[in-house]
């Protein structure tokens, strides 16, 4: 298949009337569209007004799409454990794995061609079996929770770790490894150091597991973590061994000068969330500081009850805004600087090689962008478009390893209606 338009290779390169062939599950060649047209004249032929790499949703909970506004104007943990833990728990098997479609349907819908998913503590099967039949690229696993947590989520620390195996045994490296698993303790509130040591324990064991979790949110998740274990939060994380270059930290909002440098010194990777920071009034994290001194900062969305959309484009938006007005400066976290977070950097933080750039030899996942709206007229420069006015509904077309998922408004991989219908009436617990 030929795509052709103004092909975003990557943060620093454009061809303004480019193209990308692909060959199976991989990029043939990127170049100037008329070469590549007389190179590869038997490739059926695609156009959009922008082709440019699928988009990393470094930080997501599927499983939460059902709770989408049942959560507003609630601070941290009483959104947390008074409205979306126990509709978790509520949920079912059933309702999980509905959850899970909705999500990465809106994800594909929008863009987004791989996920690192932070699932719920039970059925997590069914979330891991719709990330299979969708297409989407994902890096997920199975909630930890072990102590301080409400009914039907708190388990036992031994048989959570057992199940985590379970899983990694049955699905890490499934659908020729566009699947792949992390261990994902819930917090250090909700977590005892058995467990989270239990998933350091797992992730050395397993070539290739990843662990993800979140840090540093909310000050009062902080104090909580402080009053339990006598250190801030990132250094408890470092000292149970959960830092390194195969962690993912979410959010890391409110960090010093020393859990900074072990974030850097570790290589451990940072989640951005922009919106549920400000949904939840967390605060604004450290976003240049982190840059700057070398730590991989990706970008996610968080879940649907604290955002309240899976659009990355959205998301791209303010995660520049917030620095601006932040800092006071306008030059803070430019487009190019954002794109990359929200392409390269999260598939580094996901642990994906070759993805997250349009270049000869990597894995195709691309997406076709309509530029024929209001908002994009006139562009003059595509990459800020798509950071400061582009909207997940303007993706036209969404390829993973090489297969549509998503074509002109249609999701091919199952019948996005009927998701949608399931959704709308289900019984979504404390809605």
């Amino acid at each position: 298949m030929l795509l052709s338009g103004t092909v975003i290779v990557d943060a620093e390169t454009v061809i303004d009337d480019g193209a990308v062939v692909v060959d199976g599950d991989t990029i043939a060649a990127v170049g100037e569209r008329r070469d590549l047209v007389d190179r590869f004249p038997g490739h059926e032929r695609r156009e959009f007004g922008i082709v440019a790499p699928g988009v990393v949703g470094a930080h997501v909970h599927s499983v939460q799409s059902l709770g989408r506004g049942i959560a507003d104007d609630a601070s941290l943990l009483d959104w947390l454990f008074d409205h979306v833990l126990p509709m978790e728990a509520g949920l079912g098997a059933e309702g999980m794995r509905l959850a899970a479609e909705l999500g990465y349907l809106e994800c594909i819908e929008s863009g987004v061609t791989t996920v690192v998913d932070h699932l719920s503590v039970a059925h997590a099967d069914e979330a891991f079996d719709a990330a299979v039949d969708l297409g989407i690229r994902a890096r997920m696993g199975k909630v930890l929770m072990d102590t301080e947590s409400p009914d039907g989520l708190q388990e036992d620390t031994d048989a959570g770790l057992r199940e985590s195996e379970r899983l990694i045994r049955e699905y890490h490296g499934a659908a020729d490894g566009r699947i792949r698993y992390a261990l994902t303790p819930r917090f250090a509130v909700s977590c005892t150091e058995a467990c989270l040591r239990g998933c350091r324990d797992l992730a050395d064991e397993y070539d290739g597991v990843r662990i993800h979790t979140h840090a540093s949110e909310n000050r009062d998740e902080i104090a909580a973590v402080e009053k339990e274990t006598g250190m801030r939060n990132v250094h408890w994380l470092d000292e149970v061994g959960l830092t390194g270059e195969d962690v993912v930290l979410a959010h890391c909002v409110h960090t010093d000068e020393s859990e900074r440098e072990v974030l850097a010194d570790t290589g451990t990777n940072v989640t951005y969330c922009p919106s549920s920071n400000m949904k939840l009034a967390s605060g604004v994290a450290p976003i240049p500081d982190y840059l700057d001194r070398g730590i991989t900062v990706a970008l996610g969305n968080d879940g649907p009850p604290c955002n309240n959309t899976l659009d990355p484009f959205t998301e791209m938006r303010q995660a520049s805004l917030l620095q601006k007005v932040d800092a006071l400066d306008p030059r803070t976290t430019p487009a190019e600087t954002v794109f990359e977070m929200a392409t390269l950097n999260g598939a580094e933080a996901a642990g994906f090689d070759r993805v997250g750039a349009l270049r000869e030899g990597w894995t195709a996942d691309v997406v076709g962008v309509d530029t024929d709206v209001t908002r994009a007229t006139p562009l003059h420069d595509p990459l800020s478009h798509l950071v400061f006015a582009a909207h997940g509904d303007d993706v036209a077309f969404t390829m993973v390893d090489g297969d549509v998922l998503y074509d002109d408004g249609e999701l091919l991989t199952a019948d996005a209606d009927d998701i949608r219908r399931r959704a709308r009436e289900f019984d979504v617990p404390g809605a």
